[in-house]
């Protein structure tokens, strides 16, 4: 048994407290939000962010940071990304060299272009950081549905670790050293599914969205590798695996707020109405700042961009996609004369 803190109790955080309590560890949940924290006490349940699924009793819930931290083997870093900094500072104090901090969340800080493992080390200089991604939206974790996921980590052995530690009969872990390629593939995504959902909400049907899935995860690894990503992961659980799950799945804000949008709504007005933390609205000014530092075309992003910052209609922005200069898919595939 493990001594276990998640630090953020959102859907996603709570699902991962609710696997690892019922793997017959010793899990503590840390909110700053104290109706949050007495609600999940009261209830065994987070019933505005996972309605319906009963939390193991064991579960610890708190709102003293020193104290969630203090003496746990293992810190789940699961607040959204535009607070992983924030929240990331106000840990450093209580986190020791031997603790392992597993970030769950998904993005790119837009001020520095760094991914958040990186802003977490900027952070917590002494953090032994690692990485938990792959195709898991909350609701089914929560509710003990098959799901496959990859960690990545610095060295071999914590990676193994953590595979033991999170891995059951419904949850396979995979391990992976590439954590630069996992972070780039779990952040970029979620703009490609605002686009996905951009097109369902224009009526554009199922050969759109399979083409901005496929083209979508082309340009998450060109720009991937121009960083040092490995091509094997964009192949992988945490590329298109990901991209899949965000692109078609009713639990994914990114394509639900893309949908709205493409309705007619602001992204604003969409984030206000899906009530959760739409990570690819922040994710999409890094990723072209991202584009420009590495010179690479990213067409679907740009054009996200200019949907969400510089009032393009969503329609012009996906017709811009399709009227593009006409070019070979694969440059590499040599013809025979």
């Amino acid at each position: 048994m493990e001594k276990i803190a998640i630090i953020g109790a959102g859907s996603w955080g709570i699902a991962l407290a609710q696997l690892l309590a019922n793997n017959g560890h010793d899990v503590t949940v840390w909110s700053i939000i104290e109706d949050e924290i007495n609600m999940l006490k009261e209830k065994h349940e987070h019933v505005d962010k996972l309605p319906g699924v009963k939390l193991n009793e064991s579960i610890n819930y708190t709102t003293d940071l020193k104290g969630a931290i203090e003496g746990k083997k293992i810190l789940v870093l699961a607040v959204p990304s535009p607070f992983t900094r924030s929240t990331a500072a106000k840990m450093k104090e209580f986190v020791t060299k031997d603790q392992l901090i597993v970030n769950v969340a998904k993005g790119v800080e837009e001020a520095t272009l760094m991914t958040l493992s990186q802003v977490i080390e900027d952070e917590i200089p002494q953090g032994n950081v690692c990485v938990l991604s792959g195709p898991s939206h909350a609701e089914e974790v929560g509710r003990g549905l098959p799901t496959l996921v990859v960690v990545g980590a610095k060295k071999k052995v914590d990676a193994q670790y953590l595979q033991n530690t999170f891995m059951s009969d419904v949850f396979r872990v995979y391990i992976s050293s590439d954590i630069l390629g996992i972070e780039l593939g779990a952040a970029l995504k979620n703009v490609v599914a605002l686009a996905a959902g951009i097109a369902d909400g224009l009526g554009f049907g199922d050969n759109a969205k399979a083409a901005l899935i496929t083209r979508g995860i082309t340009e998450i690894a060109r720009l991937g590798m121009a960083m040092g990503g490995k091509f094997e992961t964009f192949c992988g659980l945490t590329g298109i695996g990901d991209l899949i799950v965000t692109c078609a799945s009713v639990h994914s804000r990114n394509r639900k707020a893309g949908y709205l949008i493409g309705q007619g709504k602001t992204y604003s007005e969409a984030m206000d109405e899906v009530k959760m933390v739409v990570e690819g609205v922040y994710s999409a000014k890094a990723a072209m700042g991202l584009a420009e530092k590495y010179d690479i075309k990213l067409p679907i992003i740009e054009q996200i961009n200019k949907v969400l910052f510089e009032d393009m209609s969503a329609r012009e922005a996906l017709g811009n996609l399709m009227l593009r200069d006409k070019k070979i898919e694969n440059p590499g595939v040599e013809w025979e004369d």
